[in-house]
């Protein structure tokens, strides 16, 4: 009966290089040239945080509010091609037939947030839904994953959170939760055990014929 936390963008969906292309984009409209790949090493991030991570506090200063503005704009456009990732729904379906209590915290909107959980057809599985416009501070920062497990209430069993940016893992270790990464985010396996994964896997995929008591023991 855990308490499994997922992240949702990248995680359960693959939107990462959507989100990359629209943030490229968002950029290229207000004038700025960020290579792409400095973009995507932000994506798991909110986008409070993205901009001053990628192109530096003064443009978040002159230009923050426009670059979220087109940033959405272009997203937008780019939703119809949000895909279900591999092993995702039939993840879910297991846990919630094992009575896992499941939540999601992203640092995404909460219309962007619950348009992927409907693409994934998960959202009657999920039990707590926290975004980033549910809290000041978006990943890195703690603030989602904590109010998410708050909402959860006092449950028996382990509490355990899936991401799959060093980002996620971060957040899950200041509130000292184990972190499952899966690399469809982009990031390296060797980057994400030293931010602090307990584990690393391909995809959800690998996650499937494992107990939850598993998940937390090195990956061979």
């Amino acid at each position: 009966m855990a308490v499994v936390i997922f992240d949702v963008d990248g995680t359960l969906v693959d939107t990462t290089y959507l989100h990359t292309l629209a943030w490229a984009r968002a950029f290229a409209e207000c004038g700025l040239d960020i290579p792409t790949w400095r973009v995507h090493r932000a994506i798991g991030m909110g986008g409070d945080r993205l901009v001053a991570a990628v192109a530096g506090e003064a443009v978040e200063h002159a230009a923050g509010d426009q670059a979220r503005e087109r940033w959405s704009h272009w997203y937008e456009q780019l939703k119809g091609e949000v895909r279900p990732l591999p092993g995702a729904l039939d993840l879910l379906e297991r846990l919630a037939g094992d009575r896992c209590t499941l939540a999601v915290a992203s640092s995404g909107s909460r219309n962007d947030t619950e348009d992927a959980l409907d693409v994934l057809g998960a959202s009657r599985l999920i039990e707590v839904v926290i975004t980033g416009d549910d809290t000041e501070g978006t990943k890195p920062a703690p603030d989602v994953l904590e109010l998410a497990l708050s909402k959860t209430g006092c449950r028996p069993g382990p509490i355990l959170t899936v991401g799959d940016t060093v980002y996620d893992v971060q957040a899950a270790g200041k509130l000292q939760l184990p972190c499952i990464a899966v690399r469809t985010g982009g990031f390296g396996r060797s980057e994400l055990i030293d931010a602090g994964a307990t584990r690393v896997v391909d995809d959800l995929t690998a996650l499937l014929d494992l107990a939850v008591s598993q998940w937390a023991a090195p990956d061979s």
